[in-house]
């Protein structure tokens, strides 16, 4: 393909989007208003997780079977991908949503208090039973950012802020694109970032609880991302005291080192989200949208890209665009 591609947002979607067209050998041009990575981007918050499996508690099948393709794309494009699994845990008043869990999941093995002291030696003795993902990993999404970022610009890809463009225009604004996607809505999510120097986690660990569940995933030596409230709001600058309370409680509840971990960022987003949670590609005229990922972002993005590098390269109709453009 001879024509140069323009791809306006490089957040995860449109940086994994440059990174599978440009290994195609499509000239690609990228759009954004920043200059590199940072807080202004819903993908700064994520929290990295490439659990498809602990997803299909609650999202629908083509989450779960598309994000199997997360761990080897991210590993190709150079990103580290800790591979450890992840694991799910609950306190014992809570014991009837570890069994919920399990049922609405698959491949996993349950743990019992000794077989989980060896998987995860800091959790020894705190919980009896745990399910225990081993195919599952993380990465460290603003490390896999601003890798993506790099390589791009190393490989002669331009990131500026012009946004005229002519040709074939893929658009991966996020939220920002409800200009035209009108039933696109904001997912409202809370998350803090600490320093735990006594707690050594290995992998992520889910703690269920029916009001307020919490993730927590390993960002380094004695580093953690706490995570996240999901709240039907696109209000993208403001945490509530309420639910910062309830993750940082959370977090003591899996381990009492974490009353002395110290808080280094607190942060809020809205994610892009259609009405069913299931992101989508469009095609209107010129421009292509890919968007609605959800809490997704990264584990969804690159099978989203691939399907734009065929729809594109091969005129496939991908499997996440609506019924009436697959009728076309």
């Amino acid at each position: 393909m001879t024509q140069e591609i323009t791809i306006i947002g490089a957040g995860v979607v449109g940086l994994c989007v440059a990174t599978e067209l440009t290994a195609r050998g499509v000239e690609v041009r990228l759009v954004d208003h920043q200059a590199q990575p940072g807080p202004h981007a819903c993908s700064w918050w994520a929290g990295g997780m490439l659990t498809p499996f602990c997803e299909g508690e609650t999202a629908e099948e083509p989450v779960v079977r598309l994000g199997q393709e997360a761990a080897d794309w991210w590993a190709r494009a150079g990103v580290e991908v800790h591979r450890k699994g992840s694991l799910v845990v609950t306190l014992g008043r809570d014991r009837a949503e570890l069994d919920r869990f399990a049922r609405r999941t698959e491949r996993h093995s349950l743990l019992d208090r000794d077989a989980l002291a060896e998987v995860e030696p800091q959790l020894d003795g705190r919980f009896d039973r745990a399910l225990f993902f081993r195919g599952e990993a993380h990465i460290v999404p603003r490390a896999a950012l601003t890798h993506l970022r790099d390589r791009l610009e190393h490989n002669g890809v331009g990131i500026t802020a012009d946004a005229e463009q002519g040709g074939l225009t893929i658009d991966c604004r996020g939220l920002a694109a409800q200009d035209v996607l009108t039933d696109l809505r904001g997912v409202k999510g809370e998350m803090v970032i600490l320093r735990a120097p006594d707690v050594a986690l290995l992998r992520p660990v889910r703690l269920l609880h029916p009001r307020h569940p919490l993730y927590i995933v390993p960002r380094g030596v004695g580093v953690f991302m706490l995570g996240a409230t999901q709240i039907e709001s696109g209000e993208r600058s403001r945490a509530t005291l309420r639910s910062v309370a309830e993750l940082l409680n959370a977090a003591y509840a899996l381990h009492p080192a974490f009353g002395e971990a110290e808080i280094l960022e607190i942060g809020v987003d809205a994610r892009p989200a259609f009405p069913d949670n299931l992101p989508r590609i469009r095609r209107r005229d010129d421009t292509i949208y890919v968007n609605g990922l959800f809490r997704h972002g990264f584990l969804l993005a690159p099978a989203l890209a691939r399907m734009v590098a065929e729809l594109v390269l091969d005129g496939k109709t991908p499997e996440v665009m609506d019924e009436d453009q697959r009728e076309r």
